[in-house]
């Protein structure tokens, strides 16, 4: 006898799909699934799912502190790294002020900046894809709050902590730094910065990172900020009551203690992405020099629009004509190669 099917069984089955789409590269989602124990932790937590969390998110707090290696008030939380970015506008901007970012960046910030009402002033990124470090220290100047993504999204570049420090000693010290690090468990090591040391220094920065990538906890929405005590207490003041599931604290802390495990998908990430690229170049195209887990096309090689079309790809496009395409698994990256190998490639696409 079949189970019967209520009225809602299509929505659940879209929402709990058996298998991923592989070809799903707009998002920059992890293609692995959960790692064991974090699973275990996600299926435990389903039997106190009808009790609220904490009020305010303390455990989890200093879970991040202590292993970051900051003290606890330094700590925010938010629903992804969009929600610790829109908690610090709320607290640092009144409606009218401006934000200083580059274009193109992450999609978030846009949307997010006319939530609190507040003028964007976006500067262009070089013809590599790089910030353009100067004009956003210029822009900073009549600005309350300036964003700089490291790597940045969507080209995955990332600018020398050398330059970093020149960028944060010209930003005016009531002006608020964003340095989003939402993918930078995918740099190597030489370039992470201090972050206990850069807060030291720049008391005006706020460190904004995410579970979704690395750790591949997208769909629980998990997101962290460091910042100066100071600072701190003012988001730390926007934080919404109830508002960190009780799932957050067990697949942080069970992430955590698979670090190891973890350290391996994004190894294993990053050598796909290094695969993808040299296909890609052996086929002429050029791609930005990429440290997260996605690959940047920029608009010089399209039109990238038409030569994705009908592929079943879904890759992330924009209004420049540039494309990012999340970094996924070898089928993916073979279905990357084989639409793009199947366009016709002129001297516009080298």
């Amino acid at each position: 006898m079949q189970p019967v099917r209520g009225p809602f069984a299509a929505e659940l089955d879209d929402a709990f799909p058996t298998a991923i789409d592989p070809l799903a590269l707009s998002l920059n989602e992890n293609p692995f699934p959960p790692l064991p124990a974090v699973r275990s932790a996600l299926i435990r937590s389903i039997y106190a799912v009808n009790r609220y969390p904490e009020f305010l998110p303390e455990r989890l707090r200093g879970l991040i502190a202590a292993h970051v290696g900051l003290p606890a008030d330094q700590v925010v939380l938010g629903a992804g790294a969009t929600g610790v970015a829109l908690q610090a506008l709320q607290a640092l901007t009144a409606p009218g002020d401006v934000v200083a970012m580059a274009s193109p960046t992450f999609d978030g910030y846009p949307i997010i900046a006319a939530m609190a009402r507040l003028n964007s002033l976006t500067v262009p990124l070089d013809e590599d894809g790089h910030n353009d470090l100067d004009g956003l220290a210029d822009a900073a100047a009549d600005a309350r709050v300036v964003v700089v993504c490291r790597p940045h999204n969507p080209t995955g570049t990332l600018e020398p902590a050398a330059g970093l420090v020149r960028f944060l000693c010209r930003v005016p010290r009531d002006t608020a730094v964003l340095l989003d690090e939402a993918y930078i468990e995918f740099a190597a090591p030489e370039h992470r910065v201090d972050v206990p040391a850069l807060l030291g220094r720049f008391p005006n920065v706020v460190v904004v990172r995410t579970f979704s990538k690395a750790y591949g906890l997208a769909g629980l929405r998990i997101g962290y900020g460091l910042a100066s005590p100071e600072l701190a207490a003012a988001l730390w003041s926007q934080q919404l009551p109830f508002g960190i599931a009780l799932t957050s604290l067990l697949a942080v802390a069970a992430s955590y203690e698979a670090e190891d495990q973890l350290l391996q998908r994004v190894q294993a990430i990053n050598a796909e992405r290094r695969y993808l690229r040299m296909r890609l170049s052996a086929l002429g195209v050029y791609t930005t020099d990429a440290h997260a887990n996605f690959m940047y096309l920029p608009s010089r090689g399209g039109p990238w629009h038409e030569v994705f079309a009908g592929s079943g790809l879904h890759v992330r496009h924009y209004a420049d004509g540039g494309a990012r395409i999340t970094v996924g698994n070898r089928a993916s990256t073979l279905a990357v190669v084989s639409a793009i190998g199947k366009a016709t490639v002129g001297p516009q696409m080298r």
